[in-house]
């Protein structure tokens, strides 16, 4: 039995690349009117291109089948292990930024990290999967982003993202998208032919100051079992911001492991069994921390367990199978260390707990035939996931914002994909959705059949235009639901139905429907080699939506009391709210230079009252240029992230309004052989003082940060054929 390796090949190492990025309307006007002309007279040919560029890197986010990012019928983007170095993120959060029509909400005192796609937010409305195991963490408070995920982002191999509620196929509740992250394996280690290697970190920062390690090591056991193992640990002091101020709160100590055993019992059948712990303390807050401020020393412990079986022969048109089984736990335990006494916090010392347990499968098999000319695929799959949420807080209100309790998901669909010749391409697809919950004397159900068409024209073999109707159901969330009862400090302002009494009653919603997204996209794609020069490569995707989002769940505040304050709050749904937008993503890459912009403007719309959502994230534009010299031993770049200013804010916002800002971060890497890699950054270079959107702390002002990645093995294996090599 001979080993099966993974699709995709294996890409050399420390390879610079152009970072994913866009380019303007502008440039591609001229870029587009050129395109017949390929090279231009004179020029001279640049040194040959063996890199992979982001929009050229195989996904399966968008039908569940392997497909160049470029080429894909949807608003996907992806990072690649050559991004990553570029960006040397200390945070998942970093890796988001300048993202076409993405967000990453991280404050600086919480390693917690929120997803904003095209301005919808919280509560499961971006599905987070990490190796296939869902991430559906929760704690409601007054700066709480309500769904998060704890990721350290060196473990990180590849990030993939599906823009919009087209990409129900891939999971329930993902109205606003999805994002799914791969941890590092052992091809991400190993050369071909080798048989084991170690890869080591280290990385220091002058803000904080921070440090961090980590290494990881991967073998094959014959040619049919594979093992992957390491870790990492970062430290950081609380930084400083941009007026050279101290930002307390933001110090935190974070240390994760990381097991992969791979197994192949019979040629082009793999099963995989993986194992993630993160550990991280810290001290947080819900507000900018002072003296007087409750705060919290805080440990999140997050746990992932999946277990794969995937069979994939390329000469059986009948099964492609794919299936997965996960648990989660996130249990973050927490103390309350400064503030005075009160009901809704307790005193210095009570501790208070939230859990989340979740479990689930999925499964997926894509058939293939051609008739009449067309080429066929056919995909059947379905999911299931089990929530049970555990919260404790015996001394405030912690488990009053997050109530205990349990959820049923489950959902199934099949899918077309057609191709007739190179220019027509049709997806079609319907999923099925249904869902219970039930906690606290209180319990809801329902279902619903989601469609999705999409078609896509090529007639040009360098352009393609498609458009795309799609709905996407999500299910409404324990706490959403089950939230209930009175919101201290006890004081008898108003009395609640379950006889307790406060300042205002939350209030249970038994009947709370289910937010269904309807969008309607219409985009372009555009690769072309070979454009100016020899060997360049542009690649661009853009589109424009709109998605109408009925039944949409908000807190609303009603009634009044004696002393004419707000009486109640409850979760309910508004009629509708519509979402639009614009996103531009593409790269030009001469193998010598490269260039990119991303650009993202959204809006948001309350379409029962005509207030904008607060939701709805800044606009901003990122631009990337960099060059490689030396036979691509050292790459450059200076990236320059220009945000707008958030201040159409709906009345009553709980988010301040902020300014315009600009980051401009420097980048030096240089490899001098495939095995080892300098790195130096500077970050915020202009050391601008800012606070992003819907976050409560200020930033880091100017940073600097250099790393040095080793790795060594046992060479290459003189058995292992030219043809071997090449099917790897």
């Amino acid at each position: 039995m001979t080993r099966v390796p993974a699709k995709g090949g294996v890409r050399p190492r420390f390879r610079p690349v152009l970072l994913s990025g866009v380019a303007g309307a502008a440039l591609l006007a001229g870029l587009v009117t050129t395109a017949e002309a390929q090279t231009m007279p004179g020029a001279a040919a640049p040194p040959a291109q063996t890199d992979e560029i982001s929009l050229d890197s195989i996904t399966v986010v968008s039908t569940l089948t392997g497909i160049k990012t470029v080429d894909t019928l949807g608003a996907v983007s992806v990072l690649r292990p050559e991004d990553f170095q570029l960006l040397m993120a200390d945070q998942t959060s970093d890796l988001f930024l300048g993202m076409s029509g993405v967000t990453a909400i991280q404050n600086g005192n919480s390693q917690q990290t929120s997803i904003n796609i095209r301005g919808l937010q919280d509560f499961g409305r971006v599905a987070v999967f990490v190796d296939g195991a869902r991430q559906n963490f929760t704690q409601l408070g007054h700066a709480n982003a309500a769904g998060s995920f704890f990721l350290e982002p060196a473990l990180l191999a590849g990030v993939d993202v599906f823009r919009g509620p087209a990409s129900n196929i891939y999971g329930s509740g993902a109205i606003g998208g999805v994002v799914t992250f791969r941890t590092k394996d052992v091809d991400d280690i190993l050369k071909p032919g080798q048989t084991w290697g170690v890869e080591g970190t280290g990385e220091i920062g002058s803000n904080g100051p921070m440090g961090f390690g980590s290494a990881f090591g991967a073998a094959h056991i014959g040619q049919n079992v594979d093992l992957f193992w390491g870790g990492t640990y970062r430290k950081a002091s609380d930084y400083v911001d941009g007026n050279g101020d101290d930002v307390p709160g933001t110090a935190y100590d974070t240390w994760t492991g990381i097991a992969k055993a791979t197994f192949r019992p019979a040629d082009f059948h793999e099963i995989k069994l993986t194992g993630l712990n993160y550990n991280s303390t810290y001290t947080t807050s819900n507000d900018v921390p002072t003296p007087t401020l409750t705060q919290y020393g805080t440990q999140v412990i997050n746990q992932t367990l999946t277990a794969s079986y995937n069979y994939d022969n390329p000469g059986d048109n009948l099964f492609s199978w794919r299936s997965n089984v996960y648990w989660n736990r996130v249990q973050q335990d927490q103390v309350k260390v400064a503030g005075t006494p009160s009901t809704i916090t307790g005193a210095i010392g009570n501790p208070r707990t939230f859990t989340i347990d979740t479990t689930g499968f999925d499964a997926n098999n894509t058939s293939r035939f051609d008739v009449g000319g067309v080429r066929n695929a056919v995909t059947l799959g379905g999911e299931y996931f089990h929530d049970d949420v555990s919260n404790i807080d015996n001394y405030g209100f912690g488990d009053g914002y997050n109530p205990s309790g349990e959820r049923n998901v489950g959902g199934a669909f099949v899918q077309w994909q057609g191709n007739y010749s190179s220019w027509l391409e049709a997806i079609a697809a319907v999923r099925y959705d249904s869902y219970s919950l039930n906690g606290e004397g209180t319990s809801n159900s329902d279902s619903r059949v989601s469609p999705k068409a999409t078609v896509g024209i090529t007639p040009f073999s360098w352009f393609t235009v498609y458009a795309t109707y799609a709905e996407a159901f999500r299910a409404p969330t324990v706490t959403e639901t089950l939230v209930s009862g009175a919101h201290p400090p006890a004081i008898p302002i108003v009395t609640c139905p379950d006889g307790s009494f406060g300042t205002f009653c939350f209030m249970p919603n038994p009947d709370l429907a289910p937010e269904v997204g309807k969008n309607k996209e219409i985009g372009v794609n555009i690769k072309y080699d070979d454009l100016f020069v020899k060997g360049d490569k542009i690649r661009l995707k853009a589109n424009v939506y709109r998605n109408d989002v009925s039944d949409y769940i908000e807190l609303v505040q009603y009634g009044r009391t004696r002393f004419g304050t707000t009486a109640y709050a409850q979760y309910q749904n508004i009629s509708s709210a519509k979402l639009t937008g614009f996103e531009l993503e593409s790269m030009y890459d001469t193998g010598l230079w490269f260039v990119g912009v991303n650009g993202t403007i959204t809006n948001g719309e309350n379409t029962s009252n005509g207030q904008p959502l607060s939701s709805v994230m800044p606009d901003n534009i990122a631009t990337t240029l960099g060059v490689r010299l030396w036979d691509n031993k050292l790459t450059a770049s200076v990236r320059w992230v220009a945000v707008a200013a958030m201040e159409d804010l709906p009345v009553g916002a709980v988010y301040d309004p902020t300014p315009a800002f600009n980051l401009v971060s420097l980048y030096l890497g240089y490899a001098p052989s495939e095995n080892a890699l300098a790195s130096f950054s500077v970050e915020n270079l202009l050391n601008e003082q800012y606070t992003q959107y819907q976050q409560f702390l200020p930033s880091a002002g100017i940073t600097f940060k250099g790393s040095l990645t080793i790795k060594f093995g046992d060479g290459y294996l003189s058995a292992l054929s030219p043809t071997t090599l090449a099917a790897k």
